[in-house]
């Protein structure tokens, strides 16, 4: 069956792939990069943290993309303008220029779907949804893995593979370490 990549407009959609089991958890829910302000982030407990997805699933654009697979929702990538995320002040990623570039900073497969190639429908989804906004660049800051396996709790952020298989090439180095790996900037440019 083909995989369509969607706007992530559809909350219960969203939280199928991101949301936690037990709605009182306090798990990421995708918001620790996506707000502004780790405070804000803290602060947010249990179903408050479904509250604020709900509430940036309605807002134009979209807090990232969802892959389908049918009817059914297989995956999602968050993707947004860097300037609206904490990417925009993160100290450990470097800004490589001005441009009001935007980011994708994760991936996630339900179970089930991995190891099916969705994740390479996400970026491609992600790199079209950023560019019909106008967006003249896009920005990845997966682990430079070398073909090592990266724990799965941790892959969240991609492989520097991912990203070269799309396109991007590596723009910068970071001083961002996750499970081990070093992150790198990987770029493409929309224009």
């Amino acid at each position: 069956m083909a995989i369509e990549v969607r706007p992530a407009t559809t909350f219960d959609d969203v939280a199928a792939v991101i949301g936690p089991k037990r709605p009182t958890s306090n798990v990421c829910f995708c918001l620790s990069y996506r707000l502004l302000s780790s405070k804000e982030n803290l602060a947010l407990r249990g179903p408050e943290r479904a509250e604020r997805v709900r509430a940036l699933c309605a807002l134009d654009p979209a807090p990232g993309v969802l892959a389908y697979e049918g009817d059914e929702v297989v995956g999602w990538a968050a993707v947004h303008p860097r300037a609206d995320t904490s990417f925009a002040t993160n100290r450990r990623i470097p800004h490589v220029d001005d441009l009001d570039v935007w980011s994708v900073w994760c991936f996630r497969v339900r179970p089930g779907h991995r190891k099916t190639g969705i994740s390479h429908y996400l970026l491609a989804g992600a790199v079209d949804f950023a560019r019909e906004h106008g967006a003249p660049a896009i920005e990845g800051y997966p682990v430079d893995n070398a073909g090592e396996k990266v724990d799965l709790t941790m892959a969240y952020v991609g492989t520097r593979a991912l990203f070269e298989r799309a396109g991007f090439t590596k723009a910068a180095d970071t001083d961002s370490v996750v499970s081990g790996f070093p992150r790198v900037l990987m770029r493409l440019d929309l224009d």
